[in-house]
């Protein structure tokens, strides 16, 4: 007997990682590298980083006698190849998450701190 299950929609995680947060990334070119999260794309878990993972964009000139330039603009980075650093010890680290009184919070798995 033959039992077919279909796919699931999706099947995301929940990003951990929030807009306004201090990033390190841990692979890639830029590694080692700290910046602030601009954007979080939780269904493709792809974030953008300030002033890293950087592409080259060309752009036409819009008026006449302006020129064609090149600019730089974030790329989107996977979320399994950045940490957060925790406000509180400075160091890289993991999330976890703690429920107190119907409020969930984040908190830095290494010196146990809150992160807003």
């Amino acid at each position: 007997m033959l039992i077919f299950v279909a796919p699931t929609k999706s099947g995301t995680k929940m990003a951990k990682i929030k807009k306004n947060d201090q990033v390190k990334i841990i692979s890639g070119k830029d590694k080692g590298k700290t910046g602030k999260v601009l954007r979080v794309f939780p269904t493709e878990e792809k974030i953008l980083v300030e002033g890293l993972n950087l592409r080259k964009k060309h752009m036409k000139p819009r008026k006449e006698g302006e020129k064609g330039q090149r600019i730089e603009i974030p790329g989107k980075l996977n979320i399994s190849n950045i940490m957060l650093v925790c406000p509180k010890c400075g160091k890289d680290t993991r999330v976890g998450y703690k429920i107190v009184e119907k409020n969930k919070f984040r908190f830095c798995k290494k010196c146990q701190a809150e992160i807003n």
